[in-house]
């Protein structure tokens, strides 16, 4: 006989619950990360290039929440499809994200009222950040790698 980890989730219903709950910590750790790139960007940026600093600060804080977020709603909405579905809705949604940011910096190119170097630490962090939580998030999920009701 073989002992079960009576945590474990035994279904793929329980499943995709463990992977959802998995994606809103995700979620709102990405919430966080992005407040505090807002806060704590618009403050090194004031102190660094002035107002454009903290404008700087605060389009780059809501270009890392696009991607932290986007991410998050695209696998929610992908919990439970199979894995040509799930691929085609990350993909898509990247690219989606992509044209949004090149939209973004096409529109913001000609205009001066923010700091781009601080517009681009706050991007990079926020980018380095939301991977690292996104990576903690699964990291200490509770998603089995195998479904044992699952047909061979």
């Amino acid at each position: 006989m073989t002992e079960q980890n009576p945590t474990a989730p035994q279904s793929a219903g329980e499943s995709f619950a463990a992977e959802r709950a998995v994606l809103r910590v995700a979620g709102r750790d990405g919430l966080l990360l992005v407040a505090g790139l807002a806060v704590l960007g618009s403050i090194a940026g004031y102190l660094l290039a002035g107002l454009p600093g903290v404008w700087g600060a605060l389009v780059g804080a809501a270009l890392a929440g696009l991607f932290s977020g986007g991410t998050v709603l695209s696998m929610l909405f992908a919990v439970g499809k199979g894995p040509t579905t799930t691929g085609a809705i990350v993909m898509g949604g990247w690219l989606i994200k992509i044209a949004v940011l090149i939209g973004v910096l096409a529109a913001l190119s000609g205009l001066d009222f923010y700091d781009r170097w601080t517009l681009m630490a706050v991007v990079l962090v926020g980018a380095v950040g939301s991977a690292l939580l996104d990576y903690r998030a699964v990291r200490s999920g509770q998603i089995p790698y195998v479904r044992p009701d699952a047909e061979a």
